[in-house]
């Protein structure tokens, strides 16, 4: 059986490419992925998955940092414009681009009392904000699939993850007379700010499921391999937009009467950078820009500021939180403003089963020859994931989860305007998820 896998992901090679070309060129950032999902779901739909899109995929109030209306819109145009699937475009815009495939194969007579053991895997969808590189040794220019959308870009292999999703898709439907259990293949928007989860997490899609698996294509350059069974040392974060609201008035006539908000500001980000460091591990605080005032002789009556926050554990990361919320509260309590505090983002650390590192690293050596494992169980994550809130809750339910690094020769650094990635890496993807799928819900000697 799994020299079918192999043969059927090699052949799937050239479709595979085509689908990664195609969602680089026309990239979309998070909650409008609206071309990029509906597409998916065409697919996923002629495949022969039960297919679940927009509100019946996000939880409405667990969304962070989704675009005001008018950018929903506007890429609601765009998208149509672009070739998006005309069935599923309504169903997945206002932000709600978040789609599921399911296969359903379970089978009464099986050892799990006919329920079958549930495996999900997640693939991330979205762009980020970049602008391409232009100049022909860009392989995406050269090549004629560089980003049209100027300004967004795919750099960070979220294109790479949403064609593997759709190569696992039709080698495990293409298997499923083969095992029983069920399949949940959820791709996921605004992974990037780690926006997304949580929202696909609180509408309960992670409830059921006994393994979770998710990969990063990631750079082979240190250890010369095609994949890492586990991911290490991902930051717990929290992103947060501060808005204080003050009162202007002229700033040479009558200050007193003003209540300024450059004040606020200014004490909420110089205690907010003398946080004290915590002893059970890393912590990270940044103000990454500040917006306020209107001109020099007017006192500011509204600031914005965009803060970042991360913890080498989810525990320390809410200590820095609390801590910042306190300090955010309190500037606004010296000088006389109000403080609004939304959150725009979070992720908790993760940590990958071994068990089931161990079952990735096994299957890959018995069954992939190809696949080359490295000697090491987890690679450094290094930023943070959002993937993380998906593990927790299966991890919390007694399941587990693992987040795979695929690697590859990669031609430049994540988020940069030059990065691109060796796509022969597609199919070691597509073999791995759908290899290790097949080992979890094969049929079972009894």
């Amino acid at each position: 059986m799994y020299d079918d896998i192999i043969k059927l992901a090699d052949n799937l090679e050239n479709k595979l490419i085509n689908y990664r070309r195609d969602f680089h060129k026309y990239a979309e950032t998070g909650w409008l992925e609206l071309r990029t999902a509906s597409i998916i779901a065409r697919r996923l739909t002629d495949l022969g998955y039960e297919v679940l899109v927009g509100e019946d995929v996000c939880q409405s109030d667990s969304r962070m940092g989704l675009p005001d209306k008018d950018v929903l819109d506007k890429n609601y145009v765009r998208a149509k414009e672009q070739g998006a699937d005309l069935e599923f475009l309504d169903k997945v815009k206002n932000g709600y681009t978040g789609v599921i495939g399911i296969l359903n194969n379970c089978d009464d007579s099986d050892v799990y009392n006919g329920d079958g053991p549930v495996v999900a895997m997640r693939f991330d969808i979205d762009a980020l904000g970049v602008i391409e590189d232009c100049t022909v040794e860009h392989i995406p220019t050269s090549e004629g699939f560089s980003s049209v959308n100027e300004g967004f870009m795919h750099a960070c292999g979220h294109d790479g993850h949403a064609a593997i999703g759709l190569g696992v898709a039709e080698v495990l439907m293409n298997l499923k007379d083969k095992f029983r259990g069920k399949v949940k293949l959820i791709f996921q928007p605004a992974e990037e700010g780690v926006r997304g989860a949580k929202s696909i997490v609180d509408k309960g899609h992670l409830d059921d499921v006994n393994y979770l698996l998710g990969a990063h294509i990631s750079n082979n350059s240190n250890s010369n391999a095609d994949l890492c069974p586990g991911a290490c040392d991902a930051l717990a974060t929290t992103k947060l937009d501060v808005y204080y609201h003050g009162v202007s008035s002229h700033a040479g006539g009558c200050p007193e009467k003003g209540k300024n908000v450059m004040l606020s500001a200014a004490t909420a980000i110089l205690n907010l950078y003398a946080i004290p460091r915590n002893s059970k591990g890393a912590t990270r605080i940044n103000v990454g820009t500040i917006n306020a005032g209107t001109g020099r002789n007017v006192i500011a009556d509204i600031a914005k500021l965009e803060v970042e926050i991360r913890g080498e554990t989810t525990e320390i990361n809410q200590y820095v939180e609390d801590y910042a919320i306190k300090i955010l509260e309190a500037a606004a309590l010296m000088h006389g403003t109000t403080v609004e505090i939304k959150k725009m983002g979070g992720a908790y650390s993760l940590t990958s089963d071994k068990s089931l590192m161990d079952r990735v690293r096994r299957v890959c050596e018995e069954n992939l020859p190809e696949i080359k494992v490295t000697d090491f169980d987890t690679a450094s994550l290094g930023g943070s994931e959002d993937f993380s809130y998906m593990m927790k809750r299966v991890q919390d339910n007694g399941g587990e989860a693992t987040f795979m690094m695929t690697m590859t020769e990669v031609f430049a650094p994540a988020h940069n305007r030059l990065f691109d990635f060796n796509e022969r890496v597609l199919v070691n993807a597509v073999k791995v998820f759908s290899a290790v799928t097949y080992d979890i819900l094969k049929y079972l000697e009894e």
